[in-house]
């Protein structure tokens, strides 16, 4: 990976954001209380697909995964590849936990996913080098005060533990609709060419969402408020 110096503004140094909004519903707290330890991703150690999931699989990590809409429907749409989302904000991860079929019966529940209610970089950085097929960024926190820049997730410390972690010709797929994030993440991604690739063919490609790329709860609330939804996605070289 680049080397950074010490104080670096485009490296990330801690998370930032909310952790809890409203009071849970007596079921999203069950299913914290109860299914949120069974899937939760070990708090120290390497992650491989072997150990969260007993075999050799290709894994996708996905960063902020909101109300965890984008990951169950990859992790249903891929039921043999490894899904790991990280989450701070626990009213994502409760919501995230619905749709894994563990208050549901006439779903069967999704097997191929961990969680992580916390810092995505930590248990990215615990990930092996070269071991991620596919990383996600949807809509992440703009922090659209410059003052705020080095608090973005699209900054050239994390793109970097990005490159680090997926494999070669593994993926990873950025969105958002807020236009000073995006010019920010494009100006960041054009310092990492040596990395990654930008799988592009024209407007089109950053215009409508590719296939396998589910429109999750910001994309639709961003759409209400009449913005432009933009969509990227990157080839590790």
């Amino acid at each position: 990976m680049t080397a950074h110096k010490p104080g670096d503004p485009t490296t990330l140094n801690r998370l930032y954001g909310r952790a809890k909004g409203k009071p849970l519903r007596q079921g999203q707290q069950a299913l914290v209380d109860k299914l949120l330890p069974q899937i939760a991703v070990p708090e120290d150690g390497p992650i491989t697909a072997e150990r969260l999931f007993g075999r050799d699989c290709p894994l996708h990590f996905e960063i902020g995964f909101g109300g965890g809409e984008h990951l169950a429907y990859r992790a249903d749409l891929l039921p043999d590849h490894g899904f790991i989302g990280c989450e701070p904000f626990l009213n994502g991860v409760a919501q995230a936990l619905t749709h894994l079929g563990g208050d549901d019966e006439r779903h069967a529940p999704i097997r191929n996913i961990r969680i992580h209610h916390g810092d995505a970089l930590e248990v990215l950085q615990r990930v092996p080098d070269g071991a991620l097929s596919f990383l996600y960024l949807l809509h992440p926190d703009p922090w659209p005060k410059a003052r705020h820049a080095k608090r973005r997730m699209m900054n050239d410390g994390p793109v970097d533990l990005f490159a680090a972690k997926l494999k070669p010709g593994g993926e990873f797929r950025f969105g958002t609709d807020h236009q000073v994030y995006l010019r920010h993440a494009l100006m960041v991604m054009r310092r990492h060419t040596d990395s990654f690739e930008w799988l592009v063919e024209g407007p089109q490609s950053w215009q409508n969402r590719p296939g396998g790329w589910c429109e999750t709860r910001y994309e639709a609330k961003a759409r209400r408020l009449g913005h432009e939804v933009w969509y990227f996605r990157y080839r590790r070289r």
